[in-house]
């Protein structure tokens, strides 16, 4: 579930201030009923294979995660 920045006030506020770089944004929610290292074992995995770094976590007071990711998004430009 990728979002574009400017969808979401808050990612739009911190896209602004990373001039020059363009990121592309994934949030995720897990249920509390997931062990910490399941979520650690599973946003590693979505690290390793996809590109994406953590941006944020929250951790609710019902125990949900809400998890922010984002990856850089790399631009070609045309040569010739």
């Amino acid at each position: 579930m990728a979002r574009d920045p400017s969808q979401h006030p808050a990612l739009a506020a911190r896209h602004a201030q990373r001039s020059g770089v363009e990121w592309e944004f994934d949030r995720i929610t897990y249920h509390r009923d997931f062990p910490r290292g399941v979520v650690t074992r599973m946003l590693v995995d979505r690290a390793e294979h996809g590109g994406w770094e953590l941006d944020r976590v929250r951790i609710t007071p019902d125990g949900t995660r809400r998890v922010v990711l984002r990856r850089r998004i790399i631009r070609q430009v045309r040569t010739a």
